[in-house]
């Protein structure tokens, strides 16, 4: 037998601040697998809250997810752009800037993006 897995993110194994305190990401790992939380504050933009960890010119990060609440719009790096919300799956492939609409924190799932995310740059 397995066994149920039963976690909370107030209990995360890591946490990854953003830039200026504008959210974090919350890590969950069991047997292999993990899932992040991530919480945009109002204001949060990748380009000022992640980029100076990334170090890089767009978000490389491949992220497959659910909004739970919030909205954040993202604009891929060929211009391609959209807005996610409350209930909707995302899928969103390396090459992209991101930043919260509106005046309410963003939470996210993400099952695949969060390997290296908000992490500082080597060296």
């Amino acid at each position: 037998m397995t066994g149920l897995v039963s976690r909370s993110f107030d209990q995360a194994d890591e946490t990854r601040p953003f830039v200026d305190g504008k959210g974090r990401l919350d890590l969950l790992e069991s047997g292999g697998t993990g899932v992040a939380r991530s919480t945009f504050e109002p204001g949060w933009k990748w380009s000022e809250h992640v980029k100076p960890l990334a170090g890089t010119d767009s978000c490389r990060a491949d992220h497959t997810g659910y909004v739970v609440s919030g909205r954040m719009k993202v604009v891929m790096d060929d211009g391609e752009s959209t807005e996610f919300g409350p209930g909707d799956y995302m899928r969103v492939p390396p090459g992209h800037n991101a930043w919260v609409l509106g005046d309410e924190a963003c939470v996210t799932l993400d099952w695949t993006g969060f390997a290296d995310y908000a992490k500082p740059a080597p060296g």
